[in-house]
């Protein structure tokens, strides 16, 4: 490349990278800034809309509120996936959706709750959304043209599927439109009779649109008849001063990493830390252009993803240095090193991004939102090191950088035999797993609970105080917190002001009569608040059973996947298992540190479990594709020989394990050091996941596929 197109080239660079960067500042700027901010807040940054449904029937059953509850969730996160509902007292149902204001509009849009009907073309009711009892999307090819064809698939109640039966035997060759409040949003035609509790409505354009019908169905009829009982406007749980200190932190973070990978990685280590630049401004960029809900987890997962970011680089950078210490030229260095890296990268990097579609698709709540930041944060990366990256390392190379000092040289290294120590390592990771299980027995012999479970997953007691004065958030955190505590006993305290009032709204663990009267007189002889003005209500988990299980379903489906990738890339199952046990193991142990150092276990451990998951098998690809390159295609069965191919490749990667490790580790402990209380909650078991993230990648999963080598091998 000739001098004069390198620089054109850079400047370029550096000028689109100047304007993304300012144009991003100006975003952040505004973040918390009334309604003209750019980016949406969640309910604990910047408040929102609370309204309060009642159901119309006097004593509703438990399952059916249950069910409400679960299919108002589904139908609200069309507003915001960081929406929640739960139930508070027998008959109530709460809503709250972040970052808008205006009440009177949500409760339009939200229309009135269970008004899903199945007609007939005279517009008498058939079926209503009661009567289906599942609606998933699905695919299938047709026997006779091979096309494939888009369906939703209906799964009907016992009485659903008598009255099925009778409206189809009664409509064949019609239509039975579907209609959603009072808007017919499909008019499938009858081709025949249909008794067997089953049916499917075809000819959908998508798989999409199909998943989007099935969607509509699930939820939008419900158990119960709501009406409105009350709405309000909410303020932040939590405030600026989470805001100013996370992204202070996310400041001091970027640039203790530049300068590592600068000190570690020189010229290269430049050109990274510049496109590390350009990365956080599009990742704020995407933020707003995909309208992503904000809340201190997500602002947290950004900042853990600028530090797993380099990790491509790295991987980039240790590959060059090889080759130059080979005795290649810088240039022929370069070139050789980014083709080697690409596997490592793509393979990684695609399997994590299956979970992350996996999750946003069958996930729900802060599991969706937390899937759309990892996604982002995935394909971002991957742009920044193949792309921006090369091309600055290409222009600085031709602008002069071309002396194989600027970038350093690995020799070979002598083999450290890991292997070796393969039973103390399995050893120590046993222990430390079955410590956690004891742990969560002696718990649960305790108080119940094998994890201290915080009131997203438990509910507890909603006491509404209208105090003689306002007090700011950081007047209640200093002042009315510390009062609550000591009559509660536990930290699990969440406050909320009532915007335009001077209520606050104090949700604790459940109270009995005598801490519930405790409470009520501390707040009259503490703050002068009149008795009249104290209510407090039963509420329940804002993560529910079902939510739950969305979780766990996406987390399996998702692992299935990445195993399916793995198998097919490496043509070997037995690095997919390893790669999956070893997930598993830092899943139990990242438990574990849950279970004896007793942190909170609320919305932010899930977005942390999969956060682990996502780190693990990134590590875990980069090892095992060295494996496969060392093995160079062949059958080795020596058991010697493919110990020393193992031993050799974790030797080779393990600059970039540690390397990695370190550079995310700075991230998530600078968010430690300067954070909140419930981000520190969030930082201190990811540090502990990090950290054992390094650990398995290099002292387990080799041994795992070495042992499923040989002692599986095929015949």
């Amino acid at each position: 490349m000739k001098k004069s197109k390198a620089l054109g080239i850079l400047i370029l660079i550096l000028a689109i990278m100047a304007g993304m960067s300012w144009y991003a500042g100006t975003i952040i700027s505004t973040v918390g800034v009334g309604e003209s901010r750019n980016i949406k807040l969640g309910l604990d940054l910047a408040g929102g809309v609370s309204i309060t449904y009642q159901a119309v029937d006097d004593n509703p059953s438990a399952e059916d509120m249950k069910d409400t509850v679960y299919k108002l969730q589904k139908r609200v996160e069309v507003y915001s996936t960081e929406s929640t509902v739960y139930q508070e007292g027998n008959n109530r149902i709460n809503i709250e959706i972040p970052g808008v204001s205006d009440a009177n509009h949500i409760l339009e849009e939200l229309g009135k709750p269970g008004s899903l009907e199945f007609q007939d073309e005279s517009g008498n009711t058939l079926l209503t959304g009661t009567d289906i009892k599942n609606a998933q999307g699905g695919t299938y090819n047709d026997q006779v043209t091979g096309a494939r064809e888009y369906v939703v698939e209906l799964t009907l109640t016992d009485e659903g599927a008598k009255k099925f039966a009778e409206a189809t035997a009664n409509n064949v060759g019609k239509a039975m439109p579907i209609v959603y409040d009072g808007e017919t949003i499909s008019a499938p035609n009858v081709k025949e009779a249909i008794s067997g509790g089953t049916a499917q409505i075809d000819g959908m354009e998508s798989f999409e649109a199909a998943e989007e019908l099935a969607s509509t169905i699930r939820i939008g009829s419900l158990s119960l008849e709501l009406e409105e009982l009350h709405s309000k406007v909410v303020g932040a749980q939590l405030g600026e001063e989470a805001i100013s200190t996370s992204l202070k932190a996310a400041a001091i973070g970027l640039v203790l990493v530049m300068l590592f990978m600068i000190v570690m990685y020189l010229a290269p280590g430049f050109t990274a830390s510049l496109a590390l630049i350009l990365y956080s401004a599009l990742t704020v960029f995407a933020l707003w252009i995909f309208d992503i809900t904000l809340t201190l987890p997500g602002i947290a997962g950004i900042i853990l993803s600028i530090g797993m970011a380099v990790d491509a680089n790295v991987i980039i950078f240790a590959r060059i240095r090889e080759e130059i210490g080979a005795g290649k030229s810088v240039s022929a260095a370069m070139k050789i090193g980014y083709e080697k890296a690409l596997s490592a990268i793509v393979d990684g990097n695609i399997t994590t991004l299956i979970a992350a579609i996996v999750l946003g698709i069958r996930g729900s709540g802060t599991v969706k939102g937390f899937a759309y930041t990892l996604g982002i944060g995935i394909v971002l990366s991957m742009f920044t090191a193949l792309v921006v990256t090369r091309w600055l390392m290409k222009c600085f190379y031709a602008l002069g950088l071309k002396d194989a000092k600027f970038y350093g040289a690995t020799k070979e290294r002598k083999t450290i035999n890991f292997l070796g120590k393969r039973n103390i390592c399995f050893a120590i990771s046993l222990v430390v797993i079955v410590a956690g299980f004891v742990g969560m027995g002696i718990h649960a012999a305790k108080d119940g609970n094998i994890l201290n479970y915080s009131l997203d997953f438990v509910g507890g007691t909603s006491t509404t105080v209208t105090f003689n004065e306002e007090y700011s958030i950081a007047d209640i955190d200093s002042k009315i917190v510390p009062v609550v505590e000591e009559i509660t006993k536990d930290g699990n305290v969440q406050t909320q002001k009532i915007e335009g009032t001077n209520q606050v709204v104090i949700k604790t663990r459940s109270l009995e009569l005598a801490e519930r009267e405790s409470l009520n007189q501390a707040m009259v002889d503490k703050f002068g608040v009149s008795e009249d003005g104290i209510t407090a209500e039963n509420i329940s988990s804002t993560v529910s059973s079902e939510m739950k299980s969305d979780a766990v379903w996406a987390v399996i489906i998702a692992t299935i996947c990445m195993l399916i990738y793995i198998w097919f890339r490496f043509k070997d199952i037995r690095f997919a298992g390893g790669a999956v046990i070893a997930l598993i193991h830092d899943v139990l142990v990242v438990l574990a540190f849950y279970a004896l150092v007793r942190i909170s276990v609320g919305n932010t451990f899930i977005a942390c479990m999969l956060t682990i998951v996502g780190y693990s098998i990134n590590a875990t690809i980069v090892i095992f594709d060295r494996i496969r390159e060392n093995l160079g295609g062949s059958r080795k069965k020596d058991p010697e020989a493919l110990k020393e191919v193992v031993n050799q490749s974790i030797t080779q990667t393990l600059s970039r394990s540690i390397n990695t490790s370190l550079t995310t580790f700075i991230m998530v402990f600078m968010i430690f050091i300067l954070g909140v209380t419930s981000i520190k909650e969030f930082a201190l078991p990811l540090m502990a996941g990090i950290i054992c993230g390094g650990y398995s990648s290099v002292c387990l999963t080799g041994a795992l596929w070495y042992i499923f080598r040989t002692k599986f091998a095929k015949k």
